[in-house]
């Protein structure tokens, strides 16, 4: 049957005939060339550092508050409208260099990030730098954002961590000036630093739902009640003095996974989390996905010419347990991309964000509005070596090698990783 065919081929049309079988050898043979094409594997000992190894037989991160399922998700959304490179999708590289400022060198660090100050023995975790897979990124030049920010002001708003990226912020442009600071309320969580010699402001406003929140919780952020959180009405401490600022970054999302009453019109709408009570369990996302809204729904008619930055949510790295029930953080280098999965918590927050912000933009875009995503969950989610742990604590091991501390992997140190979240501020905000 095949030998018919292929005479009848042949008889009908010798010419066809020879130019398919010509096709046919070009293929087998470029085909065969590949194959035997060594695989180029770079040598990282030309970088002249000790390069740690990642132990493959360490157990995978669980979930930041709970058990997670495996699932397939796609954590660096593409852009099909753009061909730029996405400066979020990389990995970790070795780099000689370190950080751009030390514990010694900016005084504007909480003790319960300064891992070094309190006797974190490694440092092999200040020794790495994000490279997009696609471009390269620079790194933040104090000095020429300080003068393209000449007369402006900032503010960051959020929970405590963006008041970690906040003290990082101000680290890496205090290196070229020490910032004066002007205010700060009475617990220090509402703030504002100056560089005189640029009137540079920035501010970091406390306002971890964004929204009107009552919360009750002790110095450990152990909870005393149900948050009693009003997700139609924004929080007023930010929002009157929106019209003040230049440039703001807002970023929200571990406080919603948090035992909470919602309100809405001033009448309980729901809960989550609320055991016992005679309310609707709704999910956090629910609360999210409003506060959220509501939230770009102001900037978007709000007068202001302001550049707005929303930054995603990050994970946690907890191991064998949580922030309140023993859970610990001993990694010290980097992950690779896919060795840790998202947490499911961490998923709905990043799909309510993601969501929230595509529909922003696209407004934005018809408004003449300035809005970008800094997206750093990518990024953070292979850095399970760069938290305090048990280092938030001051030499928490001094008396004895084997006390429970509490450990906090969800704060970075400092310096640490997310020193390199300015990195991309100023590629979005200064050089895109």
């Amino acid at each position: 049957m095949k030998q018919s065919w292929w005479r009848s081929a042949y008889n009908q049309n010798h010419l066809v005939f020879k130019l398919g079988i010509s096709i046919l050898f070009v293929g087998f043979g470029f085909r065969l060339l590949l194959t035997q094409s060594p695989s180029v594997i770079p040598n990282l000992s030309d970088n002249n550092i000790n390069t740690p190894v990642v132990d493959k037989n360490e157990k995978s991160i669980p979930s930041d508050f709970a058990e997670s399922p495996k699932y397939s998700y796609q954590i660096h959304p593409k852009d099909d409208k753009s061909e730029r490179c996405d400066i979020f999708d990389g990995e970790w590289i070795p780099n000689s260099v370190g950080a751009p400022y030390t514990n010694n060198s900016c005084r504007w660090i909480e003790s319960n990030q300064n891992c070094m100050t309190n006797g974190r023995p490694d440092a092999e975790y200040l020794y790495w730098r994000w490279s997009p897979k696609d471009c390269e990124l620079p790194r933040f030049d104090a000095k020429k954002f300080l003068e393209t920010m000449r007369d402006k002001s900032w503010a960051f708003i959020g929970d405590s961590i963006t008041r970690n990226h906040l003290q990082s912020f101000i680290c890496v442009l205090s290196q070229v000036e020490d910032a004066i600071e002007l205010f700060h309320d009475t617990d220090f969580k509402n703030r504002k630093w100056q560089f005189p010699s640029y009137n540079l402001t920035v501010s970091i406003i406390w306002s971890p739902f964004l929204a009107k929140a009552d919360t009750f919780e002790d110095i450990n952020h152990i909870p005393s009640a149900e948050i009693q959180l009003h997700v139609d009405v924004l929080d007023k401490t930010w929002t009157e003095q929106f019209h003040t600022w230049d440039y703001v970054l807002f970023s929200s999302g571990k406080w919603f996974v948090r035992t909470a009453i919602y309100y809405e019109n001033n009448t309980i709408l729901g809960c989550h989390g609320c055991q016992g009570k005679n309310h609707t369990d709704l999910g956090f996302n629910i609360a999210y996905q409003k506060v959220i809204n509501n939230l770009f729904d102001f900037i978007m008619n709000s007068h202001r010419k302001s550049m707005i930055i929303y930054r995603t949510s990050t994970p946690d790295h907890f191991e064998n347990g949580s922030w309140s029930n023993g859970g610990t953080c001993d990694r010290r280098v980097p992950a690779k991309e896919g060795e840790f999965e998202l947490g499911i918590l961490n998923k709905i927050l990043r799909e309510v964000e993601l969501a929230e912000f595509a529909k922003a933009e696209a407004q934005a875009s018809e408004k003449g509005k300035k809005l970008k995503l800094l997206d750093v969950m990518p990024l953070s989610l292979v850095r399970p070596d760069g938290h305090p742990g048990a280092y938030r604590y001051f030499y928490p091991f001094a008396k004895d090698k084997n006390a429970k501390v509490q450990y906090d992997c969800l704060h970075w140190c400092l310096p640490g990783p997310i020193d390199q979240w300015n990195d991309l501020l100023m590629k979005l905000v200064v050089d895109g």
